[in-house]
């Protein structure tokens, strides 16, 4: 809720006019408690959960040869029961652990210094903001991911994450319920550490989960406009470790590969790339026949 009656209040306070932005902020939020707007996140996250992974989903149903070029365990066909179920649980968890932590995590929002008045972010401030948030929660996901991992993290927790060996982009929130809270601390770690307006929270919230359907989603798309981000790792790099599978102690990070590298953990990885490479630069001299494009070939644990 803002301070200001009137949007001229709120020109005389700021000693300028607002941006057309800030006057559509004003309307929109001038009379609404920043605890319902924090609650937006619930319904940014159930559009995002829903939405984003149909289009890939309904064409790997219907029109899967479309899709087979770029699927990177292209002999994996999941029926539709799979999606169906992946989604029923992804929304029980939703109304059952994400909406409550969404709900009761608000004094914690209010208490790190999240802002919902005038005047707005720039767009300069809300991009630095985003990265120091995507930073801090990729090398604090990457320690949690590793230490699931472990014999009794994954037996007893992360192993549910793991039933999708060839992952959908439905499955990137399906998980325990253990899980989810766990891996949302490094969510709000960010935030807390570079503060910032409730824009930029929302704005966060719904990037990092784009991106986790994203790296699920079980396709390499090569125009894919994420190939042009420093570091970032992909449906591709966070595919071969779901077709590792449990006893896989490669690619643990979820959105940037500096982790992996620095602390030795993509070895497999990228023994299997320079592999599959070799392979395909014999093939395309003639010389032998052998594997498939795909980690779903001759699987090794790493």
């Amino acid at each position: 809720m803002l301070l200001y009656e009137t949007i001229a209040a709120a020109e005389a306070a700021l000693g300028r006019n607002l941006t057309a932005a800030e006057a559509l902020w004003f309307r929109y939020s001038a009379q609404m408690p920043d605890y319902l707007l924090y609650s937006h996140n619930l319904i940014f996250l159930f559009i995002v959960f829903t939405l984003v992974p149909l289009p890939l989903a309904l064409l790997e149903l219907r029109l899967p040869s479309t899709l087979v070029p770029y699927k990177l365990q292209p002999k994996v066909q999941l029926p539709p029961a799979s999606f169906f179920k992946c989604y029923k649980d992804v929304m029980r968890a939703f109304l059952l652990v994400v909406g409550p932590l969404q709900l009761f995590s608000y004094p914690s929002i209010k208490f790190v210094g999240i802002r919902t008045g005038l005047p707005l972010p720039s767009a300069a401030e809300m991009a630095a903001q985003l990265v120091v948030y995507f930073l801090v929660e990729d090398y604090g996901n990457y320690w949690i991911h590793r230490l699931l991992h472990g014999r009794w993290g994954y037996e007893k927790i992360h192993r549910v994450h793991h039933e999708f060996t060839a992952p959908m982009g439905f499955a990137a929130p399906y998980a325990h319920w253990a899980e989810v809270l766990i891996l949302g601390i490094p969510s709000f770690v960010g935030p807390a550490i570079a503060p910032g307006h409730m824009i930029t929270f929302w704005l966060w919230i719904i990037l990092r989960q784009v991106e986790a359907i994203e790296t699920h989603s079980g396709y390499d798309f090569p125009l894919s406009p994420t190939k042009y981000i420093p570091f970032y790792g992909g449906a591709e790099y966070h595919d071969y470790h779901h077709y590792v599978g449990g006893q896989s102690q490669s690619n643990f990070a979820s959105v940037f590969t500096y982790c992996d590298y620095i602390y030795g953990t993509d070895k497999g990885y990228r023994y299997r790339k320079a592999h599959l490479a070799k392979l395909k630069e014999q093939w395309a001299t003639g010389g032998q026949n052998g594997e498939a494009n795909g980690w779903n070939q001759n699987k090794k644990s790493e």
